[in-house]
């Protein structure tokens, strides 16, 4: 057994699109119309066969309720690696992207913590 897709819930699914490509650097792998939304999929690039990451619509008030509930605790909902983490974060800043933690180093680790500007909190780490 393999993880294929992971979801993580938004409040605009066009916004998430936008920000997950545009600025996170994903790829768009499926884009198709379901419903009142669209089934989309993202997947780190040169990956285009790897873990697929659903912008899931955020309507169901449990969803929503779920998706302020970790917001207002400042509780990051997934994390994505990255190899340089001090670059990635001057990267993001640059391109106006909130942090609610700075990188922090925490034994072999380093996480940094951002805003995705559809609901979330999503962390980054650097594994030594």
């Amino acid at each position: 057994m393999k993880i294929i897709i992971t979801s993580i819930f938004v409040q605009d699914q066009e916004k998430a699109l936008e920000f997950y490509t545009n600025i996170l650097g994903f790829v768009k792998k499926h884009d198709v119309p379901s419903g009142a939304h669209r089934w989309i999929t993202l997947v780190s690039p040169g990956e285009e066969n790897g873990t697929e990451l659903l912008l899931e619509p955020n309507e169901h008030p449990a969803a929503n309720e779920y998706q302020q509930k970790l917001f207002a605790d400042g509780i990051p909902v997934t994390m994505f690696g990255v190899a340089d983490i001090h670059k990635e974060y001057e990267r993001l800043v640059e391109e106006g992207v909130k942090f609610t933690m700075k990188p922090t180093k925490m034994g072999d680790i380093t996480i940094a913590v951002f805003d995705d500007t559809c609901g979330n909190l999503i962390q980054m780490i650097e594994q030594a």
